[in-house]
C-alpha cells in the first residue's frame, strides 16, 4: 500500500483532518483513494451549488449538472495534488479537465439502457475522477465491476474492441438489463468492490475502470442541492 503524504488542512482545533486510506480492488488492484473530512468547509460547497443554475449536460449522466468556479477546484486541487502523483505515479499533477456539480434526478423507470450499465470515463489508464459526495449514506455511494465475458476491470484502447464485442453478445444473450440502476452481480457484470457515500467523502480512481453509482434504498431524485444526491464530479487527466 502507497503510503500517501498529508494533506494541507485548516482549522485544525475546530474541524477533524482528513482521514485518508487507499484500497486496492478487483483482480487487477487498481487503487481507490478514499479521503474522509475532504474539505474544510463543505457546507460553502452546498450553498455555492444552490445559487447555480442546473441543466442536463451529456447524453449519458442520469440528472443535471452545473459547472463548479474554478477558484473552488483550485482550492481542494492543491490539497490532493501530491497524494495523487503518489498513487498513481504521475510525475507532474493531473491537469483539470473538468468540474461539476451533480444531481441524479432520472428516475429508474426513466433510465436508457446505457444508463442500466457500469461505465468508464475514458479509454486513457491516466484518466482519473475525484467523487466528492456531499450528501449522506442513504443516497447510496458507487461500485466498481468485472466484466464476466472478458475479465476485464478496466477498459483501455488495447481493450475496447473485444469488450465492445463481447458486451453486444451478452445483450443477444441475457437481454438488456431492466430499468433500474445497476447494484450488485448481474449475468452481465460481477461487483468487484463498493464504497458507500458519506457527508464530506472524496474517492479518486482511474476513470477507465467499470463503476456505477450504487444507489440507497431510498433516494431522492431531488434537483435541490440540499435534499438530493448532490456530489461533485472532478474530472483529471495525468501526464
Amino acid at each position: 500500500m502507497v503510503s500517501p503524504p498529508a494533506l494541507r488542512y485548516q482549522n485544525r482545533m475546530t474541524r477533524p483532518a482528513p482521514s485518508i486510506h487507499v484500497e486496492h480492488i478487483g483482480d487487477e488492484r487498481q487503487p481507490v483513494i478514499v479521503i474522509d473530512h475532504f474539505v474544510v468547509d463543505p457546507d460553502a460547497l452546498v450553498a455555492t451549488a444552490v445559487a447555480l443554475p442546473y441543466a442536463a449536460l451529456g447524453a449519458y449522466y442520469p440528472g443535471v449538472r452545473a459547472v463548479v468556479p474554478t477558484a473552488l477546484v483550485d482550492a481542494f486541487m492543491a490539497q490532493v495534488a501530491p497524494l495523487v502523483c503518489a498513487v498513481f505515479g504521475f510525475a507532474t499533477p493531473p491537469a483539470l479537465i473538468e468540474s461539476l456539480f451533480s444531481l441524479v434526478t432520472t428516475p429508474p423507470a426513466a433510465l436508457q439502457p446505457i444508463q442500466r450499465l457500469p461505465h468508464f470515463d475514458g479509454l486513457e489508464p491516466q484518466r482519473l475522477a475525484l467523487l466528492h459526495y456531499l450528501c449522506g449514506p442513504e443516497q447510496g455511494g458507487t461500485a466498481f465491476y468485472r466484466h464476466r465475458s472478458t475479465g476485464y476491470e478496466s477498459v483501455d484502447a488495447a481493450r475496447y474492441p473485444a469488450f465492445a464485442e463481447s458486451l453486444a453478445a451478452d445483450v443477444a444473450d441475457y437481454g438488456l438489463p431492466p430499468p433500474r440502476y445497476i447494484g450488485g452481480d448481474t449475468d452481465i457484470y460481477a461487483q468487484t468492490a463498493r464504497f458507500e457515500a458519506a457527508w464530506n467523502r472524496a474517492l479518486i480512481y482511474r476513470g477507465h475502470l467499470l463503476h456505477c453509482a450504487n444507489l440507497g434504498a431510498a433516494p431522492q431524485f431531488s434537483a435541490d442541492p440540499r435534499k438530493g444526491r448532490l456530489t461533485v464530479n472532478t474530472f483529471l487527466m495525468g501526464p
